[in-house]
């Protein structure tokens, strides 16, 4: 008996490493990658959120208000986290958590935002520089700051943008502008953070239910503002009547956002830009404002290049492998 012990304490020994498999719950922890997201309280970035940690990723959920982070935190695979992107102080301090916490950061997702609307050339130059800190500066900021948490997993940085990147609408212009500089900043970064095998992707969604359209109008309100005194009142007055009138918003819930983020966060081919609205219509408003731009940059110059040569170009563009 004593021999047949040795036997198999002998054998068991020698294969015990091979039959130890990993428990589900070490699996788990491989599996789920860590993503910070910025404006995670309401509208798109509350719905990245509640997608992101369904599919088991946890997330590090930015919001300002004490609510809102318990609210955040209280979902399953969420951390609710201080984050207001104008204060350097609260990213030193988000990175400081992050890192401490060990999981690492898969990616970050640059979502915070705010809208101003005004006449270009009445606009005070305080409401300016409120949009650009938060919509400009606030992703400089945040990828700055967590890069080296990104290029140590060789993850991604998704910055939401608009089809305001693209259109410019009268009174909108100030929001125009600083997505037009969103889409430049996220293509630069994209090709500089590339030799560091990491993947800089931009989402541009058209309307979606969100807060930024009431966030704007209190930030109006409080102001004072007075359509009568604008050289553009009869453009300016119904956009104040929205704001006073508050209508129900009939914009559908940002789901298609949050997939798209989804995809480009995880997808081992994600495209470089995501155009993701809710009809047809915006979609057109879109794309032909891109070839309005492409027709007046070729028109009537030494360099021109013929109708068939665009044609040419454009097929080489759509023939190029992009989704897996």
């Amino acid at each position: 008996m004593e021999t047949l012990n040795r036997v198999v304490l002998f054998f068991f020994a020698i294969f015990a490493p091979f039959l130890m498999l990993p428990s589900t719950a070490t699996n788990a922890d491989e599996l789920q990658r860590a993503v910070l997201v910025t404006g995670a309280s309401t509208g798109i970035g509350r719905k990245i959120t509640e997608k992101l940690a369904a599919d088991g990723h946890f997330v590090y959920a930015g919001a300002r208000k004490p609510d809102d982070i318990a609210a955040l935190s209280a979902i399953d695979n969420v951390q609710g986290v201080r984050l207001d992107v104008t204060v350097q102080e609260e990213i030193d301090a988000a990175v400081q958590l992050v890192e401490k916490a060990g999981r690492g950061l898969h990616a970050v997702v640059n979502n915070a935002g705010v809208n101003v609307l005004a006449p270009l050339i009445e606009i005070d130059e305080e409401e300016l520089d409120f949009l650009f800190d938060v919509n400009i500066y606030g992703p400089y900021r945040i990828t700055k700051a967590f890069a080296p948490l990104v290029i140590e997993s060789q993850g991604r940085v998704v910055n939401i943008s608009s089809i305001s990147g693209t259109l410019s609408g009268g009174l909108y212009g100030i929001y125009s502008m600083s997505k037009h500089a969103l889409e430049a900043y996220t293509d630069s970064l994209a090709r500089e953070m590339a030799t560091l095998n990491v993947k800089v992707i931009g989402v541009e969604p058209g309307n979606y239910k969100t807060n930024i359209f009431h966030n704007r109008c209190d930030r109006m309100m409080a102001r004072g503002y007075n359509a009568e005194d604008s050289l553009f009142a009869e453009l300016v007055k119904p956009r104040v009547e929205m704001c006073r009138n508050r209508p129900e918003d009939t914009d559908p819930e940002p789901d298609q956002v949050a997939d798209a983020v989804a995809h480009a966060l995880f997808s081992d081919s994600p495209k470089e830009h995501y155009l993701v609205v809710p009809e047809q219509r915006q979609a057109e408003w879109t794309i032909r404002k891109a070839i309005e731009e492409l027709a007046s940059l070729n028109e009537d110059h030494e360099f021109s290049y013929s109708r068939d040569e665009l044609v040419q170009m454009l097929d080489e563009e759509l023939d190029r492998p992009r989704l897996d």
